[in-house]
């Protein structure tokens, strides 16, 4: 339908679809919007309700997005989940949300025109698209950089109102980790294709899923626990996953969120070789650390990477673990948002109880002396 003084064509979407409509602008300025009817924010709140977030989830069937997806369906808000997996991959996410609220959709992340009808229609970007080690197919800077970069620029274009973006914690552009080295990066060029997107960095995170607890506690494999320097220079401050994802939700909510950058973290810092020894201490397994050279971690790590398979470790993954937490009391964090950070030894044990042996597995947490914590 054309406009009698500005030409624009405005697509109508079917009331069915329950999602906002969008109107695209003939000129290169980012499209303007009217929210849909059938998503105007009613109810008493939960998933019944609808709150008024259309959110397109990239990466929501990683370990993080599966927490994001479930705190936004809990709060009746409409979830499109671009994928690329196979569909049955993905089912565990559809009880997440009421019935037609959770939308699959494939897309390609180096096809612009498959991102471009992923976020087409919603109001809310969040990008937690990421990847522990390197594939032919994609590499760091694609995963972090090339593909958050499209991300953010289709979703300029489109018109939508908050892009989040997750990044790392220890982002340098200067690391000896290539991972968080592309992470700096892609936060670079997500800020300059989307000026008020907001950036999260999080520490390593921990929960049921993850690869920081589960990696150590599997160390055991080893014939002991292997560290550079014994873990005595290395400094870590793990944040709970479930805080996380309570902060990205809170960061929507938060009208004054538009352009910042949060760093989460957990409360208690620790020195990795007593991380680790409070890690076994928890699963009721012998600690036995030793020491081991810097080239020979790598070494050991680049016969891991010849593997088919998902590797167990990388050199990547070996320099990341040894790279103390930065402390960047500058940036707001979860406080800010209203969210107070959960303590590692709450929670370790529902990472850690599979790890046990039959003997230990009902064991009390209580039994294990928590980790001893280092000034911030």
């Amino acid at each position: 339908m054309a406009a009698a003084v500005r030409p624009r064509v405005v697509r109508a979407l079917p009331m069915s679809r329950s999602i906002a409509a969008v109107a695209t602008s003939v000129s290169h300025r980012p499209a303007q919007r009217q929210l849909h009817h059938a998503v105007t924010p009613h109810g008493k709140g939960g998933r019944s309700s609808v709150s008024g977030v259309v959110a397109t989830v990239f990466g929501a069937t990683g370990f993080l997005g599966r927490y994001v997806v479930n705190h936004l369906g809990r709060m009746g808000s409409q979830v499109i989940v671009p994928y690329r997996c196979e569909p049955y991959d993905v089912m565990h996410l559809r009880p997440m949300g009421d019935l037609g609220q959770i939308i699959f959709l494939e897309w390609n992340g180096r096809n612009k025109d498959s991102i471009r009808r992923a976020v087409e229609n919603s109001n809310v970007v969040i990008n937690l698209v990421g990847r522990e080690w390197e594939t032919k197919n994609f590499d760091f800077e694609d995963v972090f950089v090339n593909i958050p970069q499209a991300i953010a620029q289709v979703s300029r274009e489109a018109g939508v109102e908050k892009f989040i973006h997750v990044s790392h914690l220890n982002a340098d552009i200067k690391s000896s980790s290539r991972y968080l080295r592309n992470k700096a990066v892609g936060e670079k060029e997500v800020r300059n294709a989307f000026p008020e997107a907001i950036i999260i960095k999080p520490s390593d995170i921990f929960g049921r899923e993850d690869r920081f607890l589960n990696y150590f506690a599997n160390i055991r494999w080893f014939g002991g626990v292997p560290l550079i320097s014994l873990g005595n220079k290395t400094m870590k401050q793990p944040v709970y996953v479930v805080d996380v994802s309570k902060g990205i939700v809170n960061a929507i909510k938060e009208p004054d969120a538009r352009g910042k950058t949060y760093a989460f973290v957990g409360p208690n810092r620790y020195l990795l070789f007593d991380l680790v020894q409070y890690v076994f201490a928890m699963a009721h397994r012998p600690f036995l650390p030793y020491p081991l050279p810097h080239f020979a971690y790598r070494l050991v790590a680049r016969l891991f990477e010849i593997s088919p398979f998902e590797p167990w470790t990388t050199r990547d993954k070996v320099e990341r673990v040894h790279i103390t937490d930065m402390n960047l009391p500058h940036l707001p964090g979860l406080e800010d948002l209203g969210i107070q950070a959960t303590p590692l030894e709450l929670k370790a044990i529902e990472v850690l109880r599979r790890h046990r042996t039959y003997r230990w597995l009902a064991s009390e947490v209580e039994d294990v002396k928590p980790a001893k914590t280092v000034n911030v």
